[in-house]
């Protein structure tokens, strides 16, 4: 298993906690626990990090932009593993480096996510608002 897979799984595993815990517990402990215990001697813990801090520090943003694209669906009322990998790939698509991580490689990597974690029609449903969040974004940077 790639480095990055199996870290966005670890970051995926602490936001899951730390989001059924109703963000009362800290995050970087359950960070810590889950890296240290599923991912001891990684070779790029920093992205574990990064994609962590990042997602907790624009999490009202993120959450706002999934309430947009799923307006069918509030945002408490998304399962708890669908709302956090959504929240990852909608971090890595929004504030990610294009270079660092293509556009592509986020909408692919939360859907296998959703896939393997999710429930039965996860996949197609992540897969659905992450395309429409990067069409959005894609007529953005094409507007003069």
């Amino acid at each position: 298993m790639a480095t990055r897979h199996l870290l966005r799984t670890v970051i995926l595993q602490s936001l899951y906690e730390w989001d059924f815990y109703k963000q009362t517990h800290d995050l970087t402990e359950i960070l810590e626990r889950n890296m240290s215990e599923f991912s001891p001697g990684v070779d790029e813990p920093e992205f574990a990090w990064l994609i962590t801090k990042g997602v907790a520090e624009h999490l009202p943003q993120i959450d706002a932009i999934i309430a947009k694209a799923a307006p069918d669906w509030p945002i408490e009322k998304i399962a708890i593993i669908d709302r956090n990998v959504l929240r990852i790939g909608l971090y890595e698509l929004l504030y990610a480096d294009p270079s660092e991580v293509p556009p592509k490689v986020a909408i692919n990597e939360a859907v296998e996510m959703a896939k393997n974690f999710g429930g039965l029609n996860a996949g197609r449903f992540i897969n659905g608002v992450l395309g429409s969040v990067y069409r959005e974004l894609q007529k953005d940077h094409a507007k003069p």
